[in-house]
Formats: C-alpha cells, structure tokens, sequence
C-alpha cells in the first residue's frame, strides 16, 4: 500500500500519513502495535520502490537523525523524526515499543541468491583450494557441486527441511529477513521438486521470506555427461513443466558458463520457462565472458549474477537494462581467487547493482550479509552507503519484492533490524561481527528485544 499524491522521495510528509484503503490525515491518531523509537540514525533507502537506484542515487540511503517507524497488523504506518511520529501515532496496551538507545536501525537486509536448501558439507575443499587447487581440478578429484548433488538426492525431504532451517536461524539472527533459494542439487526432476517442496515448507515455517527460484540448468549431471543435449531437452520438456504445474517457483535461472551451458541453450531453457510464467535469472559471466550479460538484458531478467567477467558490452547492455546486476563478492574471496566483479565500472555506467551471498556449500559458504558488506566495501571499492542500498532495495528489486521490502516506507513490510552501532558505516568496519541486536520481521520482533 502506497500514499497516494506524495512523492517518492517526500518520505517526511508520508509519515505523516496512515495508508488503509485511503489516508487518513493530522485529524486522527495513527493507530499502532509497534513502536521503533530513538534510533540514532534511522536509514530508510526510501524513495526507489519503483525502480532500482543506479549511479549517484545508490549513496543516497536517506538518512534521519533521531528518527522513529510505527507498525499496525506487520505494515510500517509512519516513518520520521522521533518526535514527529510519536506525536502521531496511538499505542495499545499490548503495543511493542523497542528503544534503540540511540542506535543505527536499517531496513532487513534483503539476500537475492542463495543455495540454501541443500545437504552435506564440503570442507574437506578448503585445503584443496590452499593447495591451489581450480574448481575444474577438485571436480576431477569428486568433488564440487556434483558432492552436493549426490548428499541432496541422497538426503530425505525432512532433512533438507531441517538443514535450511537451521542456515535461515544463522540468517536471521544477522539481519537477513528475506532471501531467495535456488533449487539446482537434485538434477533429477524428482529432487528438483523435493528441494523446491522443502523451500515452500521452509517459507510456511520460518519467519525470512524465501523468494524461490528453479535452478536444474546448474550442471550437467554425471548420467548425462556426453549427452548435454538431452539433459537441456529434459530440463525444457519435463522439469519446467512440473515445477510449473506445482507452482513451485517464480524465477528460473540457468549457469550460463563455458562448459556448463552455452548462450544458445541458456537462452532455449529461459524462454521456454517464460511461457510458462517464470521470470528469468542468470549466473552470467562468472569465469569466462561468455555473453551472459547480454542475454540476461536482451531477456528483460530480473538479474544477472556473478558477473566477475563481465565484458564492456555487458556491462553496457546492463546499464540499458532493467535487468539488476548482482554481485558476489563473497564467492571469490571463498575461492581466493584475484578477479572481483569490476562493480566501480558498472556503478558509474548505470548498472544497477546489488549484492548477495551466494551461500551454498562449495564456493561461498558465507550465510552473513554483513560480511558481505564488509568484503564489498574492501575488494570492490564500493563506499558504505552505496552497500546498504545494494543489500536493501536493489536487492529486492533483484528477486522483484522491491514493492513490499527493502526500504522503510509507509505501506512496506514492517522488516527492520536494528545494530549496536550509533553509525551505518560501523556496520561494514567491524565486520565479522554480528552486531544486529534486534530484528524485526513483518511488525514482529523475532531476534533480541
């Protein structure tokens, strides 16, 4: 729910105002069941619901000293000055009201690419990688993704539940409320459907919201090792159609890679998953400069991942796109590899950019955006307030909930997390710290209080 007539950065007079089919003005009391109160500096990121900040906007994260959000039924109704709000609104006796004491309060931070539904670990990689070790060669040795898919097929639907709600504990606790999760470790059109199966079921108990994405275009599965072709015919003819069917999914994204799949049979996969009302994702330009960028932007996807070589032409494409770059810089600091995502070039070319964890077994077991946050800040060069934008609503435009989340507006979800820090930057100096103390999810306080 929006206010109708205000303006997209007038957030001022917006918390001034109760959206419920209609404003109601200065004349009544805003009624409310949750107080935030006395943050020290309230970071809102408001004003870019309807589209994704890009360039100069995504240091611009809205910033009010002192600053207050009232909630009624898991809705923000106002936002601003502490005095302002609290002067407006009305609490019943079984209200909540949280005092920061002065603290830094920002809006849940938003995950748009994770691998949280899996089984097994893969530990044992980590001294292979010391021992510098490439993907290719620890592939060869039994390892990577395809360890991942044999523990994933092997393990029971209760399993995987169990395992991703203990990861989504670990998400919570540092901020994260909303994520999405990939399917992408059965490979078969049966474990595909049980990983998405555990996702729902996961999103029916868990308080983070999971936005979830079909990903059996993730490897060619031993079985179908000389017949790539065949595999992308199944994924096409068989899986879609059942993930479809079962409403399971709202992106499919596709590993669009040399020696994974190509442009061409990305693109088949996509479009076909498009008829059946999928919106389209993209691992893009990981290892090779492949051309992922370009055809996530010629697709209209939602977002093109990885992007470590992304080629100027992409980047380009990008920038003229919808499309939201989103980066993981998580996954080549896990892999201690040199090339990150050249995110200052694409910032000042217009990409919209966001950033994730990538969190899976393998190549990012990173499940901390705050950490994220911080390795942003040091290896792609982006300033802190251009990170809190990027894990907020341009992550949230990534996986199309820009709408609800992402940002501390009147109508939005009442998602908030509030960090023992008098200052945002803080956040990304000490990180490796978890320094959320309270978090917020849907009006409810679900960590600390």
């Amino acid at each position: 729910m929006r206010c109708e007539g205000v303006g997209a950065n007038s957030f001022a007079l917006c918390s001034l105002l109760f959206c419920r089919k209609g404003c109601v003005g200065h004349m009544g009391k805003i009624a409310a069941d949750l107080l935030v109160r006395g943050a020290g500096q309230l970071v809102t990121v408001a004003g870019h619901t309807g589209r994704p900040k890009r360039g100069p906007e995504l240091a611009e994260i809205g910033i009010i000293n002192d600053g207050a959000v009232a909630a009624r039924d898991g809705i923000i109704v106002a936002v601003g000055p502490g005095p302002q709000v609290e002067e407006r609104v009305e609490l019943g006796d079984s209200s909540v009201v949280v005092d920061t004491g002065g603290k830094v309060v920002l809006p849940g931070l938003v995950d748009p690419h994770t691998h949280v539904v899996f089984a097994g670990s893969r530990e044992y990689e980590l001294e292979m990688k010391i021992a510098g070790l490439n993907y290719l060669e620890i592939l060869a040795r039994g390892g990577g993704i395809l360890d991942t898919v044999r523990a994933t097929r092997a393990a029971g639907f209760d399993e995987l539940v169990a395992a991703g709600h203990k990861y989504l504990d670990q998400m919570l606790a540092q901020g994260t409320t909303t994520a999405e999760v990939k399917s992408g470790y059965g490979l078969t059109t049966r474990d595909e459907i049980k990983m998405l199966a555990a996702a729902r079921e996961l999103n029916s108990r868990h308080p983070v919201d999971l936005v979830p994405t079909f990903l059996g275009a993730h490897a060619i599965p031993p079985e179908y090792k000389d017949r790539p072709e065949d595999f992308v015919r199944l994924v096409i003819e068989e899986m879609l159609p059942a993930v479809a069917a079962e409403g399971l999914a709202r992106f499919c994204d596709v590993f669009c890679e040399a020696g994974v799949f190509s442009v061409e049979q990305s693109r088949r996969i996509l479009v076909e998953a498009g008829r059946l009302g999928l919106q389209s994702k993209l691992h893009a330009d990981e290892i090779v400069s492949l051309g992922g960028a370009e055809l996530a932007a010629e697709l209209g996807a939602a977002s093109a991942d990885h992007l470590m070589a992304v080629s100027p032409a992409g980047i380009g494409r990008l920038a003229e796109s919808d499309t939201v770059g989103v980066i993981l810089p998580a996954t080549t600091f896990c892999l201690m590899g040199g090339r990150y995502a050249p995110a200052r070039e694409m910032i000042e070319k217009g990409v919209a950019v966001a950033l994730a964890s990538d969190f899976n077994p393998g190549s990012s077991p990173v499940n901390s955006m705050p950490i994220v946050m911080g390795i942003a800040c040091r290896q792609l060069k982006m300033m802190p307030a251009e990170v809190v934008a990027a894990v907020t609503i341009n992550a949230a435009h990534a996986i199309g909930r820009a709408g609800a989340v992402g940002s501390l507006e009147v109508g939005k979800k009442a998602d908030l997390v509030v960090f023992n820090a008098t200052d945002y930057r803080y956040l990304m100096y000490r990180f490796g710290t978890n320094l959320a103390s309270v978090v917020v999810k849907s009006g409810k306080v679900v960590v600390g209080g």
